[in-house]
């Protein structure tokens, strides 16, 4: 009896006992669900409300609500560490972290690195179903990859490199359009007078502005 009392309380207290990588791990998620969740919440409600035109602001939306995605997976996260049954369950939203984000990152890098370098095929792009298809084919591949999470076991090399390979490829794209703005920023175009061309610099600076703000939020 004694002996399997001290097995017993022994392994409950091994169980329980959390290191300073796990504590590190619990306020990160922590933080990331309690101002994650209502930040992207209001920043979702001002888009449904404002008055702007849904096409421009599609890709943010969609953004916003694979981010609140992120955040219930961030308390899953924490709920694992007490109960082990959801490990599976976080698993399967850890592809929304992994491809969600980035790709939708990518898009509206790609969205402004057309509306700078070509404007032309931008107009032409511009209707919204254009967008819908697009953020539609990425769900469709973020779903994808949270089924493919969901079989991978956590801390593996599959994972890894599953992870490493998205990574760089998404911050291939995101990178090549901060450049291609970057030179057109740079660049004036032939016969533009004092105004036009502060109001084209604008428009590309605020371009590089958002695909720069985007990058760094993608390498966080």
């Amino acid at each position: 009896m004694n002996n399997s009392t001290v097995n017993f309380t022994t392994e409950s207290s091994t169980t329980n006992s959390f290191g300073p990588l796990d504590i590190f791990e619990m306020y990160a998620c922590s933080f990331s669900f309690l101002f994650g969740l209502p930040t992207h919440s209001y920043v979702i409600w001002l888009i449904i409300t404002t008055g702007s035109g849904v096409a421009s602001v599609f890709f943010k939306l969609n953004l916003s609500v694979c981010e609140i995605g992120i955040c219930v997976t961030s308390l899953i996260f924490l709920l694992c560490f007490w109960f082990s049954s959801l490990t599976t369950l976080m698993c399967f939203l850890m592809g929304l972290g992994i491809t969600g984000r980035p790709l939708f990152q990518c898009l509206i890098c790609v969205e402004r690195y057309l509306a700078v370098v070509h404007p032309v095929t931008f107009l032409k792009y511009k209707p919204l179903r254009y967008r819908v298809i697009c953020c539609t084919a990425v769900w469709i591949i973020t779903l994808g990859s949270c089924i493919f999470s969901m079989f991978l076991s956590l801390n593996t090399i599959e994972q890894t490199c599953f992870f490493s390979t998205q990574f760089l490829l998404f911050l291939s794209i995101q990178l090549f359009c901060l450049v291609a703005v970057l030179r057109a920023l740079k660049q004036s175009g032939p016969g533009e007078r004092g105004r036009e061309r502060n109001e084209e610099n604008h428009i590309k600076r605020r371009a590089f502005n958002v695909i720069l703000i985007t990058t760094v939020n993608m390498l966080n």
